[in-house]
């Protein structure tokens, strides 16, 4: 097995947000691009950068064994969000993040993140900010978990469809790949993965929408939640869905349908 390693404009590009530059899929494009050119036989992504739907002809093979989908509060003073005083700066590069810290804590300065995760730690640890929040997946794969103050709870921070997980991607026309990705599928992972995926695929999910999906499966149930917000967090709408396991898709859309009815057309209309 050889490893080609590519950088992508979501990675080159630092200094302005996801939602003003193209959204997530410019982590995904040049991975893409080496798959169409045959250059590589199968891409790598973190399931929440990719986008909602694929460019024909690619596919999705395996879902990995999902890690930690919660986003993690990091501080090198303070234990948590609730023990930030008035005025403290937050950094964040996510408007689904910021929205519900702008709903629930609303004493508190948001400002905007970028870089990897070196680079939005050392923004940390220089004074620029008083925490940040990433992904937990991110910092325990890159064996970092000791920088984590603390876990925000799914009610403080709704994780992102698909968060957590890996998601390997192939040209389509490759059944022998097809063949090995199967192998590497974790069931319960791409069932709550897919009803996420759904929700946002629904409601037209991208960069440029706070929105968030998180399902959990037990046994042949999943129980899914969702919300979608305004970037300030002056509205917010939730709501939750369970049903069998064998419909993800069929869930996300009844959530979305539900999300709908409370008013989430009206903050999608101010925002695309």
């Amino acid at each position: 097995m050889e490893l080609l390693a590519l950088s992508t404009r979501g990675d080159e590009i630092l200094d302005t947000s996801l939602a003003k530059i193209g959204g997530k899929g410019l982590f995904v494009k040049e991975l893409e691009l080496a798959l169409a050119e045959a250059r590589a036989d199968l891409a790598v992504h973190s399931a929440k950068d990719v986008p909602m739907e694929l460019p024909a002809g690619f596919a999705l093979g395996a879902i990995l064994e999902r890690e930690d989908p919660r986003d993690a509060f990091i501080s090198n003073s303070f234990v948590g969000l609730d023990a930030l005083p008035a005025g403290a700066v937050v950094g964040t590069s996510s408007l689904r993040r910021e929205a519900q810290l702008r709903s629930r804590y609303p004493q508190l300065s948001v400002a905007s993140l970028r870089g990897n995760l070196d680079t939005r730690l050392a923004k940390l640890d220089r004074g620029e900010h008083d925490a940040i929040i990433l992904a937990a997946a991110g910092l325990k794969r890159l064996g970092l978990a000791s920088r984590i103050s603390s876990l925000l709870s799914l009610e403080q921070s709704l994780p992102a469809a698909g968060q957590g997980a890996l998601a390997i991607e192939y040209r389509a026309e490759r059944g022998d790949i097809a063949a090995c990705l199967a192998a590497l599928n974790h069931r319960a992972s791409e069932l709550a993965v897919r009803a996420e995926r759904a929700v946002s695929r629904a409601l037209g999910g991208s960069c440029q929408l706070p929105l968030a999906a998180y399902a959990s499966v037990s046994g042949a149930t999943i129980d899914l939640r969702g919300l979608v917000a305004n970037p300030d967090g002056k509205s917010m709408i939730r709501s939750a869905v369970s049903g069998p396991s064998g419909t993800p898709e069929e869930l996300g859309a009844r959530l979305a349908n539900e999300l709908r009815a409370q008013g989430a057309d009206r903050i999608l209309a101010a925002l695309l």
